[in-house]
């Protein structure tokens, strides 16, 4: 029996002070091309996931964060792999929005972010997010 990979990613939903959220669409040559997600990579050994989540949205985004609130892991089997999100809400802080890895970017109101094609993965953290904005 073959065991697949469980990788653990961090990711930011990022609020703007209108209360948009920053949605990034993947690369021709990512994985899941051109799928919508919550911007954020792969927990390093030796690091906590909001060390995680702050290093990545710097490599990915150019910008800084401020993690306001961790939000429900969601685990998600892909055929090659498992990939288990632990989501953050966040604000960011400084910087310039720059895609340094993805193809396009867009702040989006909440009642629209179910319109995108998303990763499957990401679509239980954009209900659960809803969900919380709801209660």
């Amino acid at each position: 029996m073959i065991t697949k990979k469980n990788i653990l990613v961090a990711c930011a939903i990022i609020r703007d002070a209108r209360g948009n959220i920053l949605a990034t669409q993947r690369s021709m040559s990512m994985s899941l091309p051109l799928k919508w997600e919550f911007p954020g990579g792969k927990v390093e050994s030796g690091e906590t996931y909001e060390q995680a989540i702050i290093r990545e949205i710097s490599e990915e985004l150019s910008i800084n964060i401020l993690v306001i609130k961790g939000l429900e892991e969601v685990r998600h089997e892909y055929p090659e792999v498992i990939v288990t999100l632990i989501p953050f809400l966040c604000s960011m802080t400084d910087g310039q929005l720059k895609l340094n890895e993805h193809h396009a970017f867009n702040w989006i109101s909440p009642v629209n972010l179910l319109d995108l094609d998303w990763a499957e993965a990401d679509i239980p953290v954009v209900k659960n997010y809803l969900n919380l904005l709801n209660q």
